[in-house]
């Protein structure tokens, strides 16, 4: 079958095969970039701070079209409510989340059993590499910015122990301050007093943290047809190779007839064989003598 398939047309037929193949290759990976798209982004830019009692309800479901808000809340922070988060990375480095409680100025409170006079909410103000470096928070009226991020999972069965969490989570620090919260925390970007920033210090890191990427969506339609022009590019492999045995097969039968052919010609001279005795010459006749 090598032979046939090394005869110029069918090399010539490998050779557009296998560019019709690639065609359809690249049409594939042209569909598949296409079937992962983002979503649009939001008609109103994350970016504009906004203030927090205008953008967020406590008590309320925290709705995905404000994760990632940059927001403004103005209130006191209580030095006993605050705790430190463990397993933070800053620069590839383990570290911590410092976590403090804002009360925040003019948010509506919660009514019913174990509600408190203010509301308030998680704010990671910075990063730590070790723990007895996380300070206090600021005293006084404080006017925090910082992106509005939704309540983490708290990790389960696990004790983070006093001053400790095990997640920026919402549901865990109301049981450790025992408060009203609102449904998700502030990743803070600064802290102003009286109209001055308050600086960190020389061991806390800013988070700076920004803006998940919008979520991808895929389209099936798309991913189908990169699906499809890969067979269409395996089908035009196979269909040469189909072609090639074909005429591999018809090379095959013209060869048993042509010997077949042979063999009935030996058969036909066997059975009738030429005469190679000689004629023999008549007797002479026998004269009587009377």
């Amino acid at each position: 079958m090598l032979k046939t398939a090394l005869k110029p047309r069918w090399i010539a037929g490998l050779i557009f095969a296998l560019l019709l193949s690639g065609v359809f290759v690249l049409l594939s990976q042209w569909q598949l970039s296409r079937s992962s798209q983002h979503e649009p982004p939001a008609p109103s830019s994350i970016e504009e701070v906004k203030p927090l009692v205008d953008v967020l309800k406590p008590g309320k479901f925290f709705p995905g079209s404000v994760s990632d808000q940059m927001v403004s809340a103005t209130g006191t922070y209580d030095p006993q409510k605050q705790v430190l988060v463990e397993g933070r990375l800053y620069n590839n480095q383990k570290g911590f989340w410092i976590v403090s409680a804002l009360a925040v100025n003019d948010a509506p409170t919660l009514n019913g059993a174990g509600a408190s006079p203010e509301t308030w909410i998680p704010v990671a103000r910075g990063w730590v590499a070790d723990a007895a470096q996380a300070g206090p928070p600021p005293s006084g009226i404080i006017t925090v910015t910082g992106r509005l991020i939704p309540s983490e999972a708290p990790v389960p069965n696990v004790d983070a122990g006093p001053s400790r969490a095990s997640a920026v989570s919402t549901a865990e620090l109301i049981n450790k301050w025992e408060v009203s919260s609102y449904q998700g925390f502030i990743a803070a970007t600064s802290e102003v007093s009286d109209g001055v920033t308050i600086p960190l210090g020389n061991d806390v890191q800013a988070l700076n943290i920004p803006a998940q990427p919008p979520a991808e969506q895929v389209n099936w339609l798309n991913l189908f047809y990169a699906v499809e022009w890969v067979v269409f590019a395996g089908f035009s492999i196979f269909i040469w190779w189909r072609l090639v045995k074909d005429d591999y097969r018809r090379d095959l039968e013209e060869d048993e007839y042509e010997d077949d052919e042979f063999d009935d010609d030996e058969s036909t001279d066997a059975g009738h064989p030429e005469a190679t005795t000689e004629p023999t010459s008549p007797e002479p006749e026998q004269k009587v003598q009377q």
